[in-house]
């Protein structure tokens, strides 16, 4: 069975050699920072519970027996081999995987799919109902009959989500404090604890007030930054080898792991906490997949940065198991086992590898919130695309100054890379639990693999990732308490504004305005209709919503042209250009309603700007000069998926309409000779005129349409938004209230209104207040 075809929803484009060598040469420097600066700290946090290398050499053995079977097991096995292939659609990480979830089960958190969506090029799900009889459709339809489960998948997800946010504070902190440490060995212990601290924190300061520039001005130095210091420890690592122990290849038995165990008892199983940090940043290989090729990534991992890690531990170890005289744990570390003459110099270089590590978890960071916000999982932020070119570079500034102070606050109230290790270890390891469940619901649903598989999957997996999961959470006193509290914050943000979210879809659902009440003020709407569009944002994929009736009711006058306008997110990556767009009619022709509903995948850029509004109109008069028949008249459900038309974006549709505002610019632009012009009077302000094709013949009604349509958008576009006071109904029990009435409440007034969030004119913006009783 092709695993890569079940998931793949477009034809797979073969990259040549050329392609798939520079993507794996640039991932380098994004995908693993983190993880190749794991040689700092893990040997002093696993060394920090009282254990001892003795003259045997059992401890300093099992502890790189311990290391080498975990990056073999988990980075490379389960994640390079299995994990990788659960890519949707070239995308990758924790809600890559719920996406998927979500497709092939009716999982979605809000109630808004459409059947349209799954004809959407990026929207596959194979036909599990064919086959009733087998596990994987057994399995679907108790995750939708059972709402419970539903909730629990959902929570699960943003746990491990809430956890990588997490690991967004500690990494940076114990990976520059880690580097910094070097400081140690070229002054008295009493002294570098005064210089330690604040360097890491200047270096912190300054990393986080550069995320608003973006990475692309600095991102080219990454992968060199990355090389080098690959090849510093590799080269460290074999020098250390053939000079101290050539021997210590005989660590990599698993037979020391046994001893170490046995011997150390308590002691070794808890400083499996540290051991387990060496695995840390392995999540970016998935997470990062859509930057990326999966080939790519295999060979960075394969070819340059495990051999290099594994060269790297077994050269700390070879010195180690000849020195043991070291007087305590405060000086085992990576830099006592580099020769001292290159001390400095090997300083700089784990900095600067340490500054973009702590870079890519920053950046991973921000996009994993852009993808809860954009589900309706997080309150809305400010979101800045650092780069026109290169997709996917974000920044958050709200998220990037609450992570400063969170990472100044760790690397302050720490102080030592024990309590740091202990928290990230923690956080690191419950991310990887919960991709090893949600891993194993894909197995069965999405490659429709047997249960025993995708039992044997989570029992291996997960047995492996439980010991360490324990070995972290006994440390909670000791630092494990961090991401416990951060993630429990930021779930609980999440989980309040979900439900809020919910709730206030729900009302919106329950209170639109039926098709009769609109039918019964005529195509006037029994007011009088005002040049211009109205554009009325309603999260609402059907049906008038109720703002709009309280407008009308409270207001004598509207525009001419009205536009029910619902931006909405779908569970894939990608929404193409040319699959923008779900247009249709509210009511009879004459009224000039329409619904226009913009779909954009999680990874999508969304903007509200002139490109937008022209893309928008282009799109209702593509619409218009179809013919789409009007809906039938009386129609209870009147905006069913068949009866709108898939329309895309002017860029993504040569040869349908397009719009143009400036006269001169466009005679220069395009041929009159092969097009015909509909214009508008020359007596409007502002010129407007849709250019259409030759061929087919627009019929009269078409063309008055149109020309209206221009006329409309000449004088002028107001955007008419909803302004909610969302409250608990009265009977709602005390945790509701509190939930609705505070948390909610709370979250809506001090995060981004969608004006700011959507980057709407407030010049041009008109909101209603209303209150939702939930």
């Amino acid at each position: 069975m092709d695993v890569e075809g079940v998931i793949r929803s477009r034809p797979v484009k073969k990259d040549s050699w050329k392609t798939v060598l520079t993507l794996a040469y640039q991932s380098l420097g994004v995908v693993y920072g983190d993880l190749s600066t794991s040689p700092l700290y893990v040997y002093k946090s696993a060394f920090a519970e009282d254990i001892h290398h003795s003259e045997s050499n059992e401890e300093i053995y099992g502890v790189l027996s311990f290391v080498f079977w975990t990056l073999t097991l988990v980075p490379l096995l389960k994640y390079v081999f299995i994990v990788l292939r659960a890519d949707d659609n070239g995308e990758g990480g924790t809600f890559a995987l719920y996406s998927l979830l979500c497709r092939h089960a009716r999982l979605s958190s809000l109630p808004n799919c459409q059947l349209a969506d799954e004809e959407l090029s990026e929207y596959t799900k194979d036909g599990i109902e064919s086959d009733r009889g087998n596990i994987g459709w057994k399995l679907k339809s108790t995750l939708e009959k059972y709402r419970v489960l539903q909730r629990l998948l959902l929570v699960l997800a943003l746990i491990g989500t809430c956890m990588v946010i997490g690991d967004g504070v500690l990494t940076p902190a114990i990976s520059v404090f880690s580097a910094v440490s070097g400081l140690e060995l070229s002054m008295s212990k009493e002294h570098h604890r005064y210089v330690e601290v604040p360097v890491a924190c200047i270096i912190l300061v300054v990393l986080f007030a550069l995320q608003h520039y973006g990475t692309h001005r600095v991102g080219f130095l990454f992968a060199p930054v990355v090389i080098m210091w690959l090849l510093c420890i590799s080269a460290i690592g074999l020098y250390n080898i053939f000079h101290w122990n050539p021997d210590v290849y005989q660590a990599l038995s698993p037979y020391y792991m046994y001893k170490f165990l046995k011997k150390t008892q308590r002691g070794g199983w808890m400083s499996l906490g540290g051991i387990l940090l060496c695995i840390t940043g392995s999540e970016a290989m998935f997470a990062d997949l859509g930057h990326f090729s999966q080939l790519s990534i295999k060979i960075a991992f394969t070819c340059m940065v495990y051999p290099s890690l594994i060269l790297a531990y077994m050269g700390q170890a070879a010195y180690l198991s000849r020195h043991h005289n070291i007087e305590t744990h405060y000086r085992i570390g990576f830099y006592v086992s580099v020769p001292e003459k290159i001390r400095w110099p090997v300083l700089a270089i784990a900095i600067l590898a340490a500054v973009v590590g702590s870079q890519a978890i920053i950046t991973g960071t921000f996009s994993i919130i852009k993808q809860c916000s954009a589900l309706g999982c997080f309150p809305r932020v400010k979101i800045v695309h650092t780069s026109s070119k290169i997709h996917g570079q974000i920044y958050i500034p709200e998220i990037n100054w609450t992570l400063m102070l969170l990472c100044l606050a760790v690397t302050m109230g720490f102080r030592d890379t024990k309590r740091m290790g202990n928290a990230a270890g923690l956080a690191v390891i419950t991310v990887m639990l919960v991709t090893t469940c949600l891993m194993s619901l894909v197995i069965i649903l999405c490659w429709h693999r047997s249960a025993f598989l995708a039992i044997c999957f989570i029992f291996f997996f997960g047995s492996i990732e439980a010991l360490y999961f324990s070995a972290s959470l006994i440390k909670f006193r000791e630092g494990a308490w961090v991401p416990v509290a951060l993630s429990f914050i930021f779930l609980l943000v999440m989980y309040v504004w979900h439900y809020g979210t919910l709730k206030k879809y729900e009302f919106d659902v329950q209170n639109k305005v039926s098709i009769n009440w609109l039918l019964s003020l005529g195509p006037s709407l029994g007011i009088v209709r005002v040049k211009g569009i109205g554009l009325i944002h309603t999260e609402l994929v059907s049906g008038i919503p109720a703002i709009f009736s309280h407008f009308v009711t409270n207001l004598p006058a509207f525009h001419q042209v009205v536009v029910f306008l619902c931006v909405k997110s779908v569970p894939v990556p990608h929404v193409r250009p040319d699959e923008r767009f779900l247009v249709g009619r509210v009511g009879p022709k004459e009224y000039r309603l329409y619904r226009c509903i913009a779909r954009y995948g999680y990874r999508d850029i969304q903007k509200d700007d002139n490109e937008f509004e022209k893309d928008l109109l282009c799109s209702i008069a593509e619409f218009v000069r179809s013919g789409r028949p009007a809906l039938v008249v009386g129609s209870e459900d009147m905006e069913n998926d068949e009866n709108m038309t898939v329309v895309g974006t002017s860029s993504s549709n040569l040869e349908g309409i397009r719009m143009c505002e400036d006269d001169d610019n466009f005679a220069n632009r395009v041929g009159t000779s092969e097009l015909r012009e509909i214009k508008s009077p020359e007596r409007v302000r502002k010129r407007v005129r849709f250019v259409v094709p030759e061929s087919p013949q627009i019929d009269m009604d078409a063309r008055r349409e149109l020309r209206e349509l221009t006329e409309a958008r000449e004088a002028g576009m107001a955007f008419i938004m909803g302004h909610s006071y969302v409250r608990a109904k009265k009977g709602s029990s005390l945790m509701k209230k509190i939930v609705i009435n505070l948390g909610y409440d709370f979250l809506r007034r001090n995060f981004r209104e969608p004006t700011s969030a959507f980057s709407i004119p407030y010049a041009t913006t008109l909101e209603v207040g209303m209150v939702y009783h939930v």
